[in-house]
């Protein structure tokens, strides 16, 4: 009998060897793997919220949750309903089994599966026919889990992977697609739920059968009680609470955003961006009542940035994530561009840090001939003498391209480049069209340049998730940095720069507020022109309302807006025109005077073109002459002869300018008796053989006139248009022969190298 048991006993723990040997050989050749079925991907707004969910190719949708975010009511209910033993056994329940056995025996059906929780894992993620093959496989894996996994890890696993009804897998999608709120928030009828509603996902459904749902869960409730789970008075009154649901709603907010995040962290579930839920609603609300004002197949694009910390607070990529016709599911926020006027202040701030001009320098809006850039218009849409706030707040593109060209393009670009914003043309050969929009840029990369007139000077990157770190890297001074972000204030604490690409294709309007910097894009982003589409127009209005939007946000949660504080390298001087520099308001030399910001003390002299600075015979600013006592002008060597000192206009200037303050008015004339030796640089253009307002009659039986003109005065190369049309280019003296075919009024204009122009009309009889 002993030598019996013996047998029996050494069999049997042969054969648990052998069990376990064979459990660690599948164990090895068939290991377990959570992979298989990879949690989707979530975008989350900064409170949490979902903003958009990709499911996977089956359209399943998993949000997953830590242990530490399930309430404990949802964990009492759950473990007490499904599971009272599971942190006791090793994942198999054998009572249960037997229990779940005899049940469906006796039953000759089955009435229940005797699973523990981690037997459900084991089938969620390798789902089995009901077989003995199929049971025998589920222990298996279930053996795996407990083997290799802690017993949170498993619950964790079963909280994620649970079926909630239709395409919706674990408790956090569940949580937000029936109750439209963080697991953490569920009422104990919802989690009372939420627990059995894996039982029967399909049946159970709340939004489709609520009935069913409240009898599933008072069932539930009578468990709770029998175990005293929970009170008898906490018991009733979750079961006087009717089931409802949160209106089912897929997660659908910024589209274009979520797509972006998406590729950028493709191996991320859950990303939390940085968007302001509420603003999100309602920029997409302003963009969907604006569609229908846009012309056919426009677009749209809005972009707000909380400068303190550069976090992106709101981004609408399209007009209509879901119009094909307006091409909605092109991002314009990461589109290339042309920007128009958008990156005239970056030169005006460079040139300020670089002493060349302060805030009212003069500055010339003239028209002008180089190689680089010819006018085609030759009206009077002009302004002449400008100031360089003027300059950059009505957008005018003379001044902007004088100072570019004295700076450089590409010393210009490299700066650009250097912060994140690369601009990009046809051979990217910077040139002096780039600051009126002859290149392509990013919206969101121009937004995050203009960080640099709300930070000191200092240029951030966009934050698009709450992980992203906040980086900064000098580009401009504090101090200048303040002066062009007052040079461009307009109203409502708001400074703005707009932007109108060549033939209308791009619409800008750029903003700064106290807190925010606010983009806005409009146009075809097939690029198409629209006439008449101006940044101005256009782009300004949906930027104001984004700005009174967003104020009226901080005055409703009470949050003060940042300061804005002058900067210690800041001055105010009173200049004077045409030096650019201090003088007595009674010197004679001062003809206007302005009230201008200066950095550092510096108050550079005006400018000059680079045209005129290369050929001096023209000279503007301070000049010397000698004047005898009669006040005329003589050689130096005269008797009487003393040294004055004139403030001359820059020639270009001289049709803009009163009388007063033309060269003629300025010079004295020459004294015949100790005259000025050499050419007189003080000759102004002129035309030798029609005058101004001149009657011309053809010869009889003749259909056209030719006309002999001579250049006299002027500079360099000489540029003749007729009527708004080149028709002719001399240099120097050189005489030219005008034919005039068409009867009427005509337009002839004379522009010279150092920008001298002379304008008559004549008529053709």
């Amino acid at each position: 009998m002993k030598k019996r048991l013996l047998k029996i006993l050494a069999f049997l723990f042969f054969s648990i060897l052998l069990l376990l040997g064979s459990f660690f050989v599948a164990d090895y050749f068939y290991p377990l793997s959570i992979t298989k079925n990879k949690t989707t991907q979530t975008i989350l707004a900064q409170d949490g919220t979902p903003l958009w969910r990709f499911a996977d190719e089956n359209g399943i949708w998993r949000y997953p949750i830590k242990l530490d975010e399930v309430p404990n009511d949802y964990l009492d209910v759950l473990l007490n309903y499904e599971d009272r033993h599971f942190y006791d056994h090793f994942g198999i329940n054998p009572v249960s089994l037997l229990r779940a056995a005899w049940q469906n025996i006796t039953n000759k059906r089955i009435i229940s599966g005797g699973s523990t929780i981690s037997m459900q894992v084991a089938r969620l993620l390798y789902p089995h026919d009901r077989s003995m093959a199929g049971k025998l496989q589920q222990i298996f894996r279930t053996l795996q889990l407990e083997l290799h996994f802690t017993k949170d890890e498993i619950l964790t696993l079963y909280i994620n992977r649970a079926p909630f009804g239709g395409t919706i897998e674990g408790l956090g999608a569940a949580s937000w697609s029936y109750f439209g709120k963080k697991p953490k928030a569920l009422t104990r009828s919802e989690a009372v739920l939420l627990a059995v509603l894996p039982q029967a996902p399909s049946r159970l459904r709340p939004d489709r059968y609520p009935e069913r749902a409240k009898q599933a869960r008072d069932k539930v409730l009578a468990r709770l009680a029998q175990y005293q789970v929970w009170s008898p008075d906490i018991i009733e009154q979750v079961r006087k609470e009717e089931v409802w649901v949160y209106p089912r709603k897929k997660p659908q907010l910024a589209p274009l955003l979520a797509r972006r995040l998406s590729q950028q962290y493709p191996d991320v579930d859950i990303i939390r961006s940085n968007i302001d839920l509420s603003l999100q609603y309602s920029l997409e609300d302003i963009a969907a009542n604006r569609k229908n004002q846009l012309p056919a197949k426009n677009s749209l694009a809005i972009l707000v940035v909380d400068h303190t910390d550069m976090s992106v607070k709101g981004y609408v990529g399209s007009v209509d994530f879901n119009d094909k016709d307006r091409f909605g599911q092109v991002d314009m926020i990461s589109s290339l561009r042309s920007p128009g006027s958008t990156l005239k202040p970056f030169m005006y701030a460079l040139a300020i840090d670089d002493g060349m001009i302060h805030s009212e320098s003069l500055l010339q809006d003239t028209p002008r001939i180089s190689s680089d850039y010819r006018p085609t218009n030759f009206d009077e849409d002009f302004y002449g003498p400008i100031s360089a706030s003027d300059a950059l707040k009505n957008s005018l593109n003379l001044p902007a391209v004088e100072l570019i060209e004295l700076y450089g393009p590409k010393r210009f670009a490299g700066k650009l480049f250097s912060i994140g914003l690369p601009l990009q043309s046809k051979g990217n050969d910077p040139n002096i069209s780039y600051i009126l929009g002859g290149a392509s840029l990013r919206m969101d990369n121009l937004v995050s340049a203009y960080s640099a007139f709300a930070r000191h000077g200092q240029v951030s990157p966009l934050r698009f998730t709450q992980a992203a770190p906040l980086l900064s890297k000098p580009f401009i001074s504090d101090g200048s940095a303040w002066i062009t972000r007052q040079m461009l204030v307009n109203n409502h604490q708001l400074a703005y720069k707009t932007g109108t690409s060549y033939g209308y294709r791009d619409a800008w309007a750029i903003g700064v507020n106290p807190r925010y910097l606010i983009g806005i894009w409009v146009g075809r982003p097939d690029g198409t022109p629209v006439v008449g589409q101006y940044g101005s127009l256009t782009a300004v209005p949906i930027l104001q309302q984004v700005n009174t939007l967003l104020l009226n946000k901080e005055r409703r949660i009470n949050r003060p807006l940042p300061l804005v504080t002058k900067p210690t390298t800041v001055t105010l001087e009173k200049i004077c025109w045409p030096s650019g520099q201090k003088l007595p308001a009674t010197d004679e030399n001062c003809h206007r005077q302005k009230n201008a910001w200066i950095l550092n003390n510096m108050i550079p002299p005006t400018l000059d073109t680079l045209t005129a600075l290369n050929n001096n015979i023209y000279r503007s600013g301070w000049v010397t002459i000698w004047v005898n006592d009669a006040g005329k002008r003589v050689s130096a060597d005269c008797s009487n002869a003393h040294k004055k000192q004139v403030a001359l206009w820059p020639i270009a200037l001289e049709n803009w300018l009163l009388p007063k303050e033309r060269r003629q008015s300025l010079i004295p004339e020459v004294d015949n008796h100790c005259p000025v030796f050499g050419k007189d640089i003080f000759l102004p253009l002129n035309i030798i053989g029609l005058q101004d307002k001149q009657l011309v009659k053809r010869l009889p039986g003749q259909q056209d006139v030719t006309i002999d003109l001579t250049p006299q005065g002027g500079v360099g190369e000489k540029w003749w248009f007729l009527d708004g049309k080149l028709i002719e280019k001399t240099y120097g003296d050189q005489k030219v022969a005008l034919t005039v075919t068409h009867k009427g009024l005509h337009h002839l204009f004379l522009l010279d190298q150092s920008g001298q122009i002379l304008r008559m009309t004549f008529t053709l009889d």
